[in-house]
């Protein structure tokens, strides 16, 4: 009798799905926040490279070092008023001309990301929440 009850026991497959859920759920879910964090952080990487590169296409214009960084900040805190993961306050923007070749400057664009939402997700290893992007023009052309 005993024996049979067992057997009947090994068997049995109820509860089967809810027991491999239990398994696999938690490892699946820390997989999409991963992803979503990851994402996330890509499009404020994406965005602090491409407002570096724009803010020195609008700083090209300016005639002296500090004319192209008022030109540069006034571009970067209009163009990320509306971004919805980019702190405009967090951005800390710096041109230089560059000392190596006297035609050309830098605008560097660099960014605290640890406000963003991902930090707080449970998530694998995440980046480094200093995020920097920069481009170099040259003045007047080829």
């Amino acid at each position: 009798m005993k024996k049979a009850v067992f057997r009947n026991f090994l068997h049995r497959t109820n509860g089967a799905a809810a027991l491999e859920f239990a398994i696999i759920a938690p490892v699946f879910f820390m997989t999409v926040f991963s992803m979503i964090a990851y994402g996330i952080y890509l499009g404020a990487v994406h965005s602090v490279q491409q407002v570096s590169a724009d803010a020195a296409r609008a700083a090209v214009a300016g005639l002296s070092q500090a004319e192209r960084q008022t030109l540069a900040r006034d571009y970067i805190q209009r163009s990320l008023m509306r971004h919805p993961f980019i702190d405009a306050h967090q951005v800390k923007v710096d041109v230089a001309d560059d000392s190596a070749n006297p035609n050309q400057f830098t605008v560097s664009v660099s960014y605290d990301a640890s406000h963003l939402p991902i930090w707080s997700l449970y998530t694998y290893a995440m980046p480094d929440s200093e995020i920097s992007g920069f481009s170099t023009i040259r003045i007047g052309g080829l």
